[in-house]
């Protein structure tokens, strides 16, 4: 593959990210097929914090989200990661890994606490992301509520996301 690029979105990406989170999680086992919609929704809110695409040959390939979240309702600094994704013929080639690296960077400039998601420890542990005793997301088994503190602090309580993340399915 040839060299990927990351940037921030602009508003000329926004088809192709949708066209990206459609058909990066069309087949997969845990999705609702809303990711896309939630994206809109973060963005029609002003509330994505970092949105970056990535890009080879012209071409935008893959999107990561960032926004703000909140544990128990009372910790600021903390955002969510989420959706990334990376259309199917370009996954496996270390594009998802290059634009959570990204990300998480721009967080450790922007002084963020630190970032949480659900998803797959085994992906995400090679980012510093785990599992904490006491940090819950509503519905998600423990094992895949992960975090990465930027802080020196340790993150507790019930994740609260934007309400970009509770649409329904259409």
């Amino acid at each position: 593959m040839s060299e990927v690029m990351i940037r921030i979105e602009t508003a000329n990406d926004i088809d192709a990210i949708r066209e990206i989170n459609i058909e990066a999680f069309r087949s997969h086992p845990f999705s609702q097929q809303t990711e896309h919609l939630i994206v809109d929704a973060l963005r029609a809110a002003d509330a994505l914090y970092v949105s970056l695409v990535a890009i080879t040959q012209g071409r935008v390939i893959g999107h990561i989200a960032f926004s703000e979240a909140r544990l128990d309702d009372s910790a600021t600094g903390w955002f969510l990661l989420g959706p990334v994704a990376v259309l199917p013929a370009f996954q496996g080639q270390g594009t998802g890994s290059a634009l959570v690296e990204s990300g998480l960077e721009r967080l450790r400039e922007g002084g963020a606490r630190g970032c949480v998601l659900v998803g797959d420890a085994a992906f995400y542990g090679r980012f510093g992301f785990g599992t904490f005793p006491g940090l819950e997301y509503d519905g998600v088994p423990h094992e895949h509520v992960l975090a990465l503190p930027l802080e020196n602090v340790v993150p507790c309580g019930l994740i609260r996301a934007h309400e970009a993340f509770e649409i329904e399915p259409g």
